[in-house]
């Protein structure tokens, strides 16, 4: 087993049975790992509908300690043979191979392993202060990476598997998420580490999800499942929740333009949404293609709108003030799964999340070039990224429970 494996069933193990249970325990049999797996893993949701392409073993090892970190109890006697049956059933499929695209420019990585065992990091965040921060998704906590001392704080949530997503800081330096599973918005203090709650006004809108400020300083956030998107005042709490012209349009990434507009992709249909912020009016674009599903934004300094199409392995652009569109196929095809994208300095930077191992790649909208590299370790999956403000890029490898620093050239 590799380091990061032991680790991982070290941990696992210290949450379940002593250590004489665990010797005096018989083996599992491979029916005996199904059984369990029916029974439990399917308790919350249909395990089915969530292996995806599958994981390797290490993958179904982090998994576990996922499930663990929700206080599903796994002895650690069942452990291996819960993976090797997991690993079997559904293995890694159907998964490209990542094409790496040679050029010019070079970048340097450094990743950094968060210290709680399948916590899923899920959004990075680059603060002001040089320090980058993590949503620690099943561990229900906020961490802070200090890059120069390659120190790691963690600071624990008030309410219980609120499961922290999107992240944002404000002016003062507090920084904002959506808890995903816990209906709520906070605001972590980390001078002090208070945390404030905001909850959710309508019971529906159960799973706030990535969040943006605007050049005035309210905060506007998307509720995917609910098909809403909200806007909360931070000096009152007010939150007023609207909902898009479209029916499961699943309001996903968000980003401002420079004229202050609040721009959202829809991810359950090809479409790109436009909040005004003093009207509340939302305009929606249709993409050409039927079949795309728009899944992260970036927008340049010219107000282009560049959109990861998930569905459909494309980086698309949408121009805003005559509605066309532009796509380029992404390098490694179809079903590469373009998901996290930033822009820095007017170029593209995203990743492909379903590649082998997964990639960083490179667009420059001047000549319509793309460059990539293969992520160390396999990356596996940057859901999201973020900019450092020397003009850097920071992403979060949640199923390897990873924050990496890329630098870029400049």
């Amino acid at each position: 087993m590799s380091p990061r494996k032991t680790f991982i069933a070290v941990a696992l193990a210290a949450t379940a049975l002593p250590a004489a249970a665990q010797q005096d325990a018989p083996k599992d049999t491979p029916n005996d790992a199904k059984a369990f797996v029916d029974a439990t893993c399917n308790s919350c949701h249909p395990l089915s509908a969530r292996v995806g392409t599958g994981y390797t073993e290490e993958g179904w090892y982090s998994a576990l300690r996922m499930m663990a970190n929700h206080g599903v109890p796994i002895p650690p006697e069942k452990l291996p043979s819960l993976v090797g049956y997991l690993t079997k059933t559904f293995p890694v499929h159907g998964r490209p191979e990542a094409v790496v695209v040679p050029g010019t420019a070079k970048v340097a990585m450094t990743a950094w392993q968060v210290p709680t065992p399948g916590s899923r990091p899920h959004d990075p965040m680059a603060a002001r202060d040089g320090s980058l921060w993590y949503s620690g998704q099943m561990a229900n906590v906020l961490g802070r990476i200090d890059p120069k001392t390659r120190t790691i704080r963690e600071y624990p949530l008030k309410t219980a598997n609120s499961g922290p997503h999107g992240l944002v800081e404000d002016r003062a330096g507090n920084i904002w998420y959506t808890g995903n599973t816990g209906a709520l918005i906070g605001k972590l203090n980390p001078k002090t580490g208070e945390v404030t709650e905001y909850k959710m006004p309508d019971p529906e809108a159960k799973d706030p999800h990535t969040l943006v400020f605007d050049k005035a300083g309210t905060l506007w956030f998307t509720v995917q499942n609910a098909n809403r998107i909200g806007r909360l005042d931070p000096k009152s709490g007010d939150i007023k929740l609207l909902t898009p012209p479209t029916a499961k349009s699943r309001p996903y990434g968000m980003a401002t333009d420079s004229k202050g507009n609040v721009f959202v992709v829809q991810f359950g249909v090809n479409s790109v949404a436009r909040v005004d912020p003093k009207t509340l009016e939302i305009k929606e674009y249709k993409l050409p293609d039927p079949g795309a599903r728009p899944r992260r934004i970036a927008i340049t300094a010219d107000d282009m709108i560049w959109y990861t199409d998930y569905a459909r392995g494309y980086l698309g652009r949408l121009d805003a003030k005559t509605g066309q569109v532009k796509e380029w196929q992404s390098p490694s095809g179809p079903k590469s799964a373009p998901y996290g994208i930033s822009q820095v300095k007017g170029v593209l930077w995203y990743s492909e999340s379903e590649t082998t191992p997964n990639t960083i790649v490179r667009f420059d909208p001047q000549t319509e070039k793309f460059q990539s590299w293969t992520i160390p370790g396999g990356g596996n999956i940057v859901r999201n990224t973020d900019v450092t403000r020397d003009g850097n890029w920071v992403l979060a490898n949640s199923l390897v429970n990873e924050v990496t620093l890329v630098r870029l050239p400049h």
